[in-house]
């Protein structure tokens, strides 16, 4: 089986060419996708990179959301097919509706830019598959706006829901105040929406796929996407 996988570039995107190349480590056919030119139907997965889309001018994704390319990315997913939105692309994801809550400024109002650990919080959706129960992943981030929020009526849901598939911890797994690098609430670094198909996340799976760079953990995440399109008979 041959994932077909759309990467998007945005004018101010510096991670497209990252994720292209973990698309290409895994075996993937990449399509690349210009912001102003709609996505084939036959992708598989969605992959919104990371960056400055449109210089991240009002609030980060604001502009991004009404781009050609975006609307498309909403037609795949309503469809049911895979997006993940990583950095500016979970940004992205939330101005657009396709995720819930808001990325805001990191607290302390400083760019982070670090090795983390993250605890799989679940791991029964389409991006942990390949994961074990409360595996501790160490995935870098490298943003001003990372600092996820959503209101507490809302969060009760996501809990509920299992659609908090993220979260910071230390190197033993503890979820605590200290190991938030931006003041997330619930210390929370990646969603999916209620469906499952759709998930997005600060840190940069993509930046940790050889041990050149410092890490592989983020196979993980692309093998959990790769098993869930196998199970689908992608």
């Amino acid at each position: 089986m041959t994932i077909k996988a759309a990467c998007i570039t945005f004018p101010g995107s510096n991670c497209d060419q990252d994720m292209h190349r973990a698309i290409r480590h895994m075996g993937w056919e990449l399509v690349k996708v210009w912001h102003s030119d709609p996505i084939e139907q036959s992708v598989d997965v969605v992959l919104v990179p990371g960056g400055f889309s449109y210089g991240d001018y009002l609030r980060c994704g604001a502009l991004a959301r009404f781009s050609t390319a975006m609307r498309s990315v909403k037609e795949h997913a309503d469809r049911g097919g895979l997006v993940m939105g990583v950095c500016n692309g979970f940004q992205i994801l939330c101005e657009a509706g396709l995720l819930p809550g808001a990325l805001t400024r990191n607290k302390g109002i400083k760019f982070r830019c670090l090795w983390t650990h993250l605890r799989v919080a679940h791991s029964d959706s389409a991006f942990t598959a390949a994961c074990e129960p409360s595996q501790v992943l160490r995935i870098p981030i490298a943003h001003g706006e990372g600092n996820y929020q959503i209101a507490a009526a809302e969060l009760a849901g996501l809990r509920e829901r299992g659609q908090i598939l993220f979260e910071y911890c230390d190197a033993g797994g503890l979820v605590s105040d200290a190991a938030n690098p931006n003041g997330a609430v619930a210390h929370i670094a990646g969603v999916a929406n209620a469906a499952g198909n759709v998930m997005g996340m600060m840190p940069h799976p993509e930046r940790a796929m050889e041990d050149l760079l410092g890490g592989t953990d983020g196979r993980f995440i692309f093998r959990s996407i790769e098993a869930a399109l196998s199970r689908a008979g992608a």
